[in-house]
């Protein structure tokens, strides 16, 4: 079969590059989409607002959200357009109020918003891809428990015996394929092993948000969220509904060092 040529041009149309699941670092359509989810979670009974007749959409107005925050309706929707970037933290930290973040859908704002910096722009750390000798020292050390490390693409960077045995089919292919976000949506073993599959696909979810979030432009992270997407319907579900989760125990200190570092720049610059 032979290919039309492309207007003007001596060349065959080109195939489409394939993109990682609309490329999740698009900050601004994740801003938008973020904050139009968490205002169409909150009724106006939640937050002492008489609604008269139907409503055609769920959740607050745009409106009523600025009006909460103490922000003009003009100024909230260039936030909620995605330009987050100029934003200081007293409004952060208004908006966060006016939506009832959680804990760690407020480190996910803040981290949105440094991410919309021009400075953020640039090539960020490469994630963390094997432990120090004491973290593995201490991982064998502990014989009664399964203990694992993990960064924040989830890669099982190590376990203790323990660990390896009892998700064996996470370890089928080598240690350096073990990545738990793999494991829960592509293994079907993992509905065998988790008694609570749901809340586990859940979490795992709104832990990789999170880590995008503060990491927009890492292509690894990306590219296994490109993955889990085309692979996984029940992925893209949950990725749809923008929840995000702090990692417990050292992960949910790093957040808040990260919202917190944020903080003091956007203070020092204003």
């Amino acid at each position: 079969m032979t290919c039309p040529l492309v207007t003007r041009t001596d060349r065959a149309p080109q195939a489409a590059r394939k993109t990682a699941y609309a490329s999740t670092v698009e900050i601004k359509t994740e801003i938008r989409d973020f904050l139009t989810s968490r205002r169409a979670r909150i009724t106006p009974e939640d937050v002492g607002i008489t609604s008269y007749g139907q409503r055609r959409v769920p959740g607050l107005r745009r409106q009523e959200v600025a009006t909460l925050a103490g922000l003009s309706i003009e100024y909230y929707n260039r936030l909620e357009r995605g330009n987050l970037g100029g934003a200081s933290e007293t409004v952060l930290d208004a908006l966060a109020d006016a939506l009832r973040l959680d804990d760690a859908e407020r480190a996910h704002l803040f981290d949105l918003a440094r991410a919309s910096q021009p400075a953020s722009r640039k090539a960020r750390r490469v994630t963390t891809s094997n432990v120090r000798p004491t973290v593995q020292w201490m991982l064998d050390s502990m014989t009664s428990a399964a203990a694992f490390a993990s960064n924040g693409h989830l890669d099982v960077l190590s376990a203790n015996q323990l660990g390896r045995a009892l998700y064996a089919p996470m370890f089928r292919d080598g240690p350096q394929s073990a990545n738990w976000a793999r494991f829960v949506f592509l293994n079907r073993d993992a509905h065998e092993i988790y008694t609570d599959w749901d809340r586990a696909a859940k979490e795992t979810v709104a832990l990789l948000r999170l880590q995008a979030g503060g990491n927009p432009h890492d292509r690894a992270l990306t590219d296994l969220i490109g993955e889990l997407a085309t692979k996984s319907e029940e992925f893209r579900v949950l990725w749809a509904a923008h929840n995000v989760r702090l990692h417990r125990g050292r992960g949910r200190t790093r957040s808040r060092r990260r919202w917190s570092r944020w903080r003091r720049r956007v203070r020092r610059a204003s």
